[in-house]
């Protein structure tokens, strides 16, 4: 099996592709894969270190805000998109792949809309609630599409079959116990909150926590803290712990720029707090912890918050938008979860009810239906080869020969055949010898 995936720009959109990519290889270990992406995207690191071979696409998308930058912006993004075709038709032609996947991203737009036209079955995967432009527009081209979540289809109008498949997760997530995550970690049995804001951190989930860290510190409440501040708060963080008296490393702290062992530490945790992207929000379902999401606010079409929602609705998570965020009302609904651990666990029983546990059986039944459509293409494809090379080329000469054969055919059979005159012509010979020896 040939399989071309498109997708980029972010982690959400290229982590899913990879996903995908091992759940195909898990069952078809012979198959050949090509990821379509940009030079300067995330895509261009990410795929090669996972041992994938990448072929980049010039694209860009078109910023809204009017300003002298953004309208550069756009010249070069029209630019690109008028090469955009040409290069898309070449690396299909030269790939040859059996079927297309596009994950969302500017660059899975050309690829699998040229892939689609040029015959291939094609599938896209939606991560978020609310659908990115480019997948609005491809679901309407290709053969199937997968869903994270069921609520995008309120944003989405296309005629294909369609499957809920949910989002895979990262190894590891849900393995461990939270009392061997725990034991890993040097925490004992108290609550634990794990917040972060990604690897470059967030400044509104950073203000929070330097201000919530000191406080359950003083308050003398039995809470043990793992944070992640990212590269944001690289020169701030550690000084306001250390201006707060907070060591940054403690028997209930454990204060880090980045988190390298999420498992254990969400494995770990009772409350995670943080941002609401699609991943994060799979693997807090696969392990079943109660959230307070904070959706960033300058995402494509807000849909940090529309995922943010469906847990929100749920009841496995309290859902605040940036701007309504303030320290007091953080540490309210902290202290409360705290005071109310029936209320906190029930949070976390609603957030592994929504997870669905058979996601790569799900998205591989989708491979299985789009390689079938493609070997029914292929065979109808040869089929129609066959009979054309059986056609005879027509000529005025054969045109005439064959009407001849037709219409002598169809006559009576007045005269003799050769092989008859030659007879007669003996007959009358023998005769003729019989009456002179008569004589």
């Amino acid at each position: 099996m040939k399989v071309l995936l498109a997708g980029g720009g972010t982690g959400g959109h290229i982590n899913p592709a990879l996903a995908i990519a091992s759940i195909i290889q898990a069952h078809d270990p012979d198959a050949e894969f090509l990821f379509a992406g940009t030079p300067e995207g995330m895509e261009s690191r990410l795929v090669p270190q996972s041992g994938y071979q990448l072929t980049t696409i010039e694209v860009a998308g078109f910023q809204r805000k009017i300003s002298f930058e953004n309208i550069r912006r756009n010249f070069k993004a029209v630019y690109f998109l008028a090469k955009s075709g040409k290069r898309a038709k070449q690396i299909v032609e030269d790939f040859k792949p059996d079927i297309a996947i596009g994950t969302g991203g500017y660059v899975s737009g050309p690829v699998i809309r040229m892939a689609a036209k040029m015959g291939v079955p094609c599938a896209i995967h939606e991560q978020n609630a609310f659908p990115g432009v480019t997948n609005k527009m491809l679901s309407q081209k290709v053969d199937h599409v997968m869903l994270t979540v069921k609520d995008a289809l309120e944003y989405m109008d296309f005629d294909c079959p369609y499957t809920v498949t949910g989002l895979p997760v990262r190894t590891g997530i849900s393995v461990k116990t939270k009392e061997e995550a725990r034991r890993e970690l040097g925490f004992d049995d108290s609550m634990c909150i794990l917040s972060f804001g990604g690897s470059l951190g967030a400044g509104c989930i950073n203000e929070v926590m330097e201000n919530m860290i000191p406080w359950t510190v003083k308050k003398g409440l039995k809470i043990n803290h793992i944070h992640g501040y990212g590269g944001m708060g690289r020169d701030t963080f550690p000084q306001a712990m250390a201006a707060a008296g907070i060591p940054m490393k403690s028997k209930r702290l454990r204060i880090t720029e980045y988190i390298n062992d999420m498992a254990t530490c969400l494995a770990a945790a009772d409350l995670v707090i943080c941002r609401a992207g699609a991943s994060t929000l799979a693997e807090l379902e696969a392990a079943g912890k109660a959230s307070i999401l904070i959706p960033s606010p300058i995402v494509a079409g807000n849909h940090q918050f529309h995922n943010a929602n469906v847990l929100g609705r749920a009841g496995a998570a309290i859902v605040i938008e940036q701007k309504n965020v303030s320290i007091e009302g953080m540490l309210r609904h902290v202290k409360k979860l705290y005071d109310e651990p029936e209320r906190l666990a029930a949070m976390s029983a609603r957030a592994a009810a929504l997870q669905i546990n058979d996601t790569p059986e799900r998205i591989w039944e989708v491979i299985e239906s789009l390689y079938e459509i493609s070997a029914k293409r292929n065979t109808e494809k040869n089929v129609s080869a066959d009979l054309s090379s059986k056609k005879e080329k027509l000529t005025f000469k054969s045109v005439v020969e064959k009407a001849r054969e037709n219409v002598m055919s169809c006559m009576p059979k007045f005269l003799p055949d050769k092989e008859d005159e030659t007879d007669s012509n003996k007959t009358l010979e023998e005769d003729k010898n019989l009456k002179d020896s008569e004589e």
